[in-house]
């Protein structure tokens, strides 16, 4: 028996004609980014089938714009395989983990929509505010990662710390210019590579304080339900059971790193051994496969890989 885990793409997964394929073969699809559309009060959909890519690359864009593609493709493939069995476990990426939510009938599409957007409004408030830089750093070990994010942010007085545990040998780190900098100095003379991302805001980091609690308030006017199957959280790396518990890691994700590496781990050790990205592009898969090299992996975002996905068996 196979069994198989969701997994749901974040920020940066975004590209022009997302979802324009699905929309256009399943009504279902086409439906929810109608839905998308009415409650955000603007052709999301356009966005999404369109661009333009700077457009669609904006934080608030991205975010309900991923969500929604993500779940028009899960809506799509619960549509045209109704077989399929229920997943062992969800989990997404930042980002992701809102579409992970939904997935697990924790949290309404359209609570999601708008949380997303909210959520994207913020970020980008808190990154005018206070600008932000990222850069991943490649071939260095989580801990001498995180060292060297608290040696330059001793010698900057910057905001530095590990934003993305991805997968081993691959940690993205968060905080102000300065910082970043001298962090990703530090890891050359390691040994190590940075790769600096191009985004203004300081994601996951410490800069994103400021938006907590208005965020926090905004998920607590939010109905939130227990999932119907475990929802593997970024913070903690475990399992959301209840809406006391999604509230407080949706609000501590904001600061705090997404432990990707330590959710695939705790997804193979809970017995998965088939992972499916659902939604836009192959990125968790291919991050799945530096973690767990023999679990199975596949794409979901066409109409051509719903067809080609086969059953447990």
């Amino acid at each position: 028996m196979t069994h198989t885990a969701y997994l749901f793409p974040g920020q940066g997964s975004q590209t022009v004609g997302m979802g324009q394929a699905l929309a256009e073969g399943y009504p279902v699809a086409r439906d929810t980014f109608a839905e998308a559309d009415t409650i955000l009060g603007f052709a999301l959909s356009a966005l999404c089938f369109s661009g333009p890519a700077e457009t669609l690359t904006e934080t608030r864009n991205a975010q309900p714009a991923l969500l929604t593609t993500s779940i028009a493709a899960l809506r799509a493939l619960q549509t045209a395989r109704p077989a399929l069995p229920s997943p062992c476990c969800v989990a997404g990426h930042s980002l992701g983990e809102y579409s992970a939510l939904v997935a697990a009938g924790a949290l309404r599409f359209a609570d999601a929509v708008r949380l997303t957007r909210v959520r994207g409004e913020l970020m980008a408030q808190a990154g005018a505010a206070h600008p932000g830089s990222m850069a991943a750093i490649l071939r260095l070990e989580d801990a001498a990662v995180a060292a060297l994010c608290a040696q330059a942010a001793a010698e900057t007085g910057d905001v530095v710390q590990p934003a993305n545990y991805n997968s081993p040998g691959q940690v993205v780190i968060s905080g102000g210019p300065a910082g970043i900098a001298a962090a990703a100095a530090l890891a050359k003379a390691a040994g190590g590579r940075a790769m600096p991302l191009a985004v203004s805001i300081a994601a996951h980091s410490a800069l994103m304080g400021p938006i907590a609690a208005e965020f926090a308030a905004h998920l607590a006017a939010t109905d939130f339900s227990a999932p119907r199957f475990p929802v593997i959280g970024n913070v903690q790396a475990a399992p959301l059971t209840t809406p006391d518990e999604i509230r407080q890691e949706l609000t501590a994700q904001l600061t705090a790193p997404v432990r990707w590496t330590a959710s695939v781990t705790y997804m193979t050790g809970a017995g998965a051994t088939r992972f499916v990205e659902i939604g836009a592009g192959s990125v968790l898969t291919g991050l799945v496969k530096r973690i767990a090299a023999d679990v199975e992996t596949a794409t979901v975002g066409t109409a051509e890989e719903i067809g080609a996905l086969r059953s447990n068996e």
